[in-house]
């Protein structure tokens, strides 16, 4: 298997394993999950950074307004998604989860239009339409709309966008993030410091590994993800990104026994006939330009 392929697909399984991970913080509160992902995943990242003594970009960075405000914002849309995911996943909605990443795609598609002006293609359109008719079908089921599908979505297309068009690369990007997020996580780490049976440092080992376990478990699939996109096709890139939503749909369904069949089913059948559009669009496109570039 090629290297590029190899590092892309195992982020996206384990980002599609990240529901077994959290459900052993089921106890603790989201927003506390989320300062420890912050305050760990920057520790690690340092760590990083000190190994290979890379730190000339650092200074520069921190110079330019322009980079920083930029990097506010995508820390914000970050930690957003984080947030929600975490809530999620620990209070039973890990298929809801899974539709935010299958809506993605779509959601990167009416960025590119609306922000950077790309012209979506006839296959593209038909896809935005028929993910609009799922999202339209699920709400008028539940009498409501799917938001955490929709947050999810929204705040992590987003986030690729500004990470698309940032100077720094995956690495210095995040910790950048996670550097300009740490001064709010410690003052929240202090506030809740042993105050309670699932608080940091918690009388249980396991929860206080648990919770130091999710710096790594952020860091390494973004590291992995960023190394295979630099080695393959944008198409092959688009085409795996499917693994990780689709083993957080069968986490959901088989192994936490979360509700799913009639009314949903049609709606992320919608869904998925729209990604399949999508991804017959990202192929016909791709042989389309292969024998003119020859």
């Amino acid at each position: 298997m090629p290297p590029g392929i190899l590092y892309a697909a195992s982020a996206y399984v384990l980002w599609g394993l990240f529901p077994l991970y959290f459900s052993h913080l089921a106890a603790v509160a989201a927003p506390e999950v989320l300062v420890h992902r912050i305050v760990w995943s920057l520790v690690f990242v340092l760590g990083l950074l000190a190994w290979r003594r890379h730190w000339g970009w650092l200074a520069p960075a921190l110079r330019q307004p322009r980079v920083l405000g930029a990097f506010v914002v995508s820390a914000l849309l970050l930690s957003c998604n984080w947030l929600t995911y975490i809530w999620a996943v620990n209070n039973g909605h890990v298929i809801d989860a899974s539709l935010g990443y299958f809506i993605t795609p779509l959601v990167n598609v009416l960025l590119g239009y609306t922000v950077l002006h790309e012209r979506p293609r006839r296959l593209q359109w038909a896809a935005l339409a028929l993910a609009m008719l799922g999202v339209i079908w699920l709400t008028a089921q539940t009498g409501q709309l799917p938001w955490i599908a929709l947050v999810l979505a929204a705040s992590f297309g987003a986030y690729g966008l500004l990470r698309k068009i940032a100077p720094l690369g995956a690495l210095e990007g995040l910790t950048l993030e996670t550097l300009l997020l740490a001064p709010p996580a410690f003052v929240a780490l202090a506030l809740w410091w042993g105050r309670g049976p699932t608080s940091f440092p918690a009388p249980d080992l396991a929860t206080n590994l648990w919770l130091i376990g999710v710096g790594p478990l952020t860091a390494v699939p973004l590291l992995l993800f960023a190394a295979g996109a630099r080695r393959i096709s944008m198409t092959t890139l688009g085409l795996l990104q499917y693994i990780g939503p689709s083993i957080q749909f069968a986490l959901g369904v088989w192994l936490f026994n979360e509700p799913f069949g009639g009314a949903r089913l049609v709606g992320f059948g919608l869904i998925w006939t729209a990604l399949l559009l999508y991804s017959a669009d990202g192929w016909l496109s791709t042989r389309r330009v292969a024998p003119a570039a020859a």
